[in-house]
């Protein structure tokens, strides 16, 4: 049965519920600027996304988005922050998928600072973007098959980067070890534009970043992407299969960015900035940029986005456990 779409008379009559939910959306004002901490160094995905959002979201609540880089610890350092920060809405998190990774490694060492569930008020997300893996072209693989083969036939095994000690990419690198049966070394970074520096000058051969940051790097040949981490593949890469499609179910992660706030914040402000950001998200230019790099847009419900992440959380703990990664 075809969906009919709805008759202006049934949104006519939606409007007086509407109209108070944008009322209680606007009733909290911020009361001077809005620190934004991205737990990374400048120059990756994450850190142009929240300045993409910055621009748009200084215009519309009328006060500036100041986006700071605090890197280290796979994100830790800057997360810590904002969960001791003030519950006022002056201080949020723009995070990424590398987040549910972190938090739930540190768990399982019995010295976590935060945890997502525990500390943090999921706002919304900022986008969905696909993450690759990605080696030097001097080493000759066009696929994960290609590269293990590789490594195993090197005098000592190889390096393989992430933005950090229990991030998301260190996750992938020891899932690929131990699903391939083959050896590689860890190198931590503070966040990916360091890492995508290193394997650029070929000193690192192995890493992953996320689509948005690496694409121009992709498309020039001087990294080659062997495999899309993420559920699908990307538009962009049609021809570069999935970790599932080759054998790697285990690595899949699917790539996120969003905002989050210190746990106690109140709904009102929640509301208030899902909203804001869920209009952002649509704004045109911002559309626009977000095709270009791959991305799908956010500004979901904040419950839909809360489940998205507990979710990853939660299907990550059992992977942790059974590989037994440290964030050293």
């Amino acid at each position: 049965m075809i969906a009919r779409r709805p008759t202006l008379l049934a949104l006519a009559a939606a409007l007086p519920l509407a109209a108070p939910a944008r009322l209680r959306a606007q009733a909290w004002q911020p009361s001077g600027p809005i620190r934004v901490i991205v737990p990374f160094a400048a120059g990756g995905t994450t850190d142009i996304l929240a300045r993409l959002y910055a621009s748009r979201l200084s215009e519309t609540l009328g006060v500036p988005m100041l986006v700071e880089n605090r890197g280290g610890g796979g994100g830790s350092i800057g997360a810590e922050m904002v969960a001791r920060a003030a519950p006022d809405g002056q201080t949020l998190l723009f995070h990424n998928s590398t987040f549910s990774a972190t938090t739930t490694v540190l768990e399982m060492q019995g010295r976590a600072p935060h945890l997502i569930e525990r500390d943090f008020a999921p706002i919304t997300l900022g986008a969905l973007v696909p993450t690759v893996i990605l080696v030097h072209p001097s080493v000759p693989a066009t696929n994960l098959a290609e590269w293990i083969a590789w490594a195993r036939a090197q005098p000592r095994p190889p390096f393989y980067g992430s933005t950090g000690p229990g991030s998301a990419g260190h996750l992938t690198g020891e899932i690929l070890k131990r699903d391939g049966g083959f050896e590689m070394e860890h190198v931590p970074f503070r966040g990916a534009s360091l890492l995508v520096q290193e394997m650029l000058a070929g000193r690192i051969l192995f890493g992953g970043d996320q689509l948005s940051s690496s694409l121009g790097h992709i498309r020039s040949g001087a990294l080659r992407a062997i495999a899309v981490r993420s559920t699908r593949r990307s538009p962009l890469l049609p021809d570069v299969a999935t970790v599932r499609e080759q054998g790697f179910p285990n690595a899949e992660i699917l790539g996120w960015n969003g905002y989050f706030a210190p746990a106690a914040t109140p709904e009102p402000i929640i509301t208030r900035l899902q909203a804001e950001i869920a209009a952002a998200a649509r704004h045109p230019p911002i559309a626009q940029r977000m095709e270009e790099l791959g991305a799908e847009p956010g500004g979901i419900p904040t419950a839909e986005f809360r489940d998205l992440v507990h979710a990853q959380v939660a299907a990550l703990r059992p992977i942790v456990r059974a590989l037994g990664i440290t964030a050293q």
